[in-house]
């Protein structure tokens, strides 16, 4: 299970490092292959381990290709999806145009997920996160059903 935000600058060439604590369950679990496509709301990138993603297509292959959002939907998330490869130093490369749809340069964050990571532009995390935090004080979080019995 992945959690926790890292800060992680990308390279030149568009190489990110996999923090160490993750690179061998990629490696041993996943064959090292991670599936790097987009967010469907939001402008990051979704990463998953390869088997997590197999699960990810089996969902999308019950979607219609007849029904126009279906459709859509199918094609938005596995038109850009990437298949990528952990090198030796745990490095993934981010195809140019995943790079181009997050505003990718140099300062990124690496967002555990549990079962994925999503790979943001810095200061693109850091707006998500203060109307993440407006969001929730703004809201009254005992009305909301799948949150009233959550405790910490």
């Amino acid at each position: 299970m992945f959690r926790g935000a890292s800060a992680i600058n990308m390279d030149a060439k568009g190489r990110i490092a996999i923090p160490a604590r993750y690179r061998d369950a990629l490696r041993v679990e996943h064959a090292g292959t991670v599936i790097i496509t987009v967010d469907i709301e939001s402008a990051c990138l979704l990463i998953y381990p390869l088997h997590e993603w197999e699960q990810i297509e089996a969902k999308l292959k019950l979607l219609s290709d007849t029904v126009p959002l279906e459709r859509s939907f199918k094609r938005k998330l596995l038109g850009h999806a990437q298949d990528c490869e952990l090198d030796s130093h745990g490095r993934i490369v981010i195809p140019p145009a995943l790079r181009s749809f997050a505003s990718l340069e140099k300062k990124t964050m690496l967002v555990g997920l549990l079962n994925k990571f999503e790979l943001w532009e810095e200061s693109a995390w850091q707006q998500q996160m203060d109307d993440g935090n407006t969001l929730i004080h703004s809201q009254d979080l005992a009305s909301n059903e799948r949150l009233v019995n959550f405790s910490l």
